[in-house]
């Protein structure tokens, strides 16, 4: 079995959309990225921490789903990462409320013996040194690395995210933040000079619109499946990049072919994390619905043309 390694935050949520609003549930990176890895024959384990305010229930349901936990570090006395946000209409943009790094702002990442020879490596949305230093802890070159980040790290971290992107092999990112690193409103361009960058494969994603995935000079397009109802977008992104690294680590074939199933396999699982608060859709999703909605999936983009020669 392939191991997958997972960095990012494991943390407290508190979520309003226009169709309600939550108190603190569980959130973060990590979390989204485990329970859609879940779904694949992987070792999955997680790099993390959070504090002692944690409930145990939480790390039970990663360690039920077949994630391991060991890399999770639990500071005793400390406050476990929160944010808050609230999403406006359209639900593809939210002003953030609240956020409280707690734990997080003194994160050393210490990735576990069995996982520093992991097949895949995922460095979920952190601080670019958190990320780096996990890559320096391996002790064999993946067979891929996955980066996710935002603007966040671009506005004031710019010099250490360089740094980080040169290591990867696969950026995921939105289409304002590609544009924002690339400096190109077009997104064929966008990927092309972040290709310079180091990233061979440039994933974009463009929320209920699909994503694009660049190699070169080829590129795919996954739409988004349409939904009757969506609730709450957040860990959407991260429960994409999950399905994808879980595909890519399941079936050891890192190819632009192969990874427009990795594409669509992400999009599928994210299709059902947007459909209940937090993580509570994923956490009850079963195998059987993610395989009819891949069906669905294969409808919607399977056509046949004939083409006058």
């Amino acid at each position: 079995m392939n191991k997958l390694l997972i960095v990012g935050t494991v943390a407290f949520d508190a979520i309003e959309t226009p169709f309600g609003k939550t108190d603190k549930i569980l959130g973060g990176a990590a979390t989204y990225i485990g329970l859609a890895s879940s779904f694949f024959n992987v070792d999955a384990g997680i790099v993390s921490v959070v504090g002692e305010d944690f409930p145990k229930e939480y790390l039970d349901l990663l360690e039920n789903k077949d994630v391991n936990i060991e890399g999770v570090e639990v500071v005793k006395g400390g406050k476990t990462f929160f944010w808050s946000g609230k999403y406006h209409n359209d639900l593809n943009s939210r002003d953030t409320l609240v956020t409280e790094l707690n734990v997080l702002a003194d994160f050393n990442p210490v990735v576990p013996e069995a996982y520093k020879n992991a097949d895949v490596v995922l460095l979920g949305n952190l601080h670019p040194l958190v990320q780096t230093a996990v890559l320096n802890q391996l002790t064999e070159k993946p067979k891929l690395i996955v980066l996710d980040t935002m603007n966040f790290w671009m506005d004031n971290t710019w010099d250490e995210l360089m740094e980080v992107i040169k290591r990867v092999d696969v950026i995921t990112i939105n289409d304002e933040e590609a544009r924002q690193l690339s400096g190109e409103y077009s997104l064929v361009k966008a990927a092309e000079k972040i290709h310079e960058m180091g990233p061979k494969y440039v994933v974009i994603k463009k929320g209920e619109h699909g994503a694009l995935l660049f190699h070169k000079k080829e590129v795919f397009f996954a739409p988004a499946l349409p939904l009757e109802e969506v609730f709450d977008p957040t860990g959407a992104g991260d429960t994409f990049a999950g399905g994808f690294a879980g595909y890519i680590a399941q079936s050891e074939n890192i190819s632009f072919h192969n990874m427009k199933n990795g594409i669509i396999y992400g999009s599928n699982l994210a299709s059902f994390c947007v459909e209940q608060f937090g993580t509570k859709r994923m956490e009850d999703l079963k195998r059987e619905d993610v395989n009819t909605r891949l069906k669905q999936f294969k409808a919607l983009t399977q056509f046949e043309i004939e083409l006058d020669e």
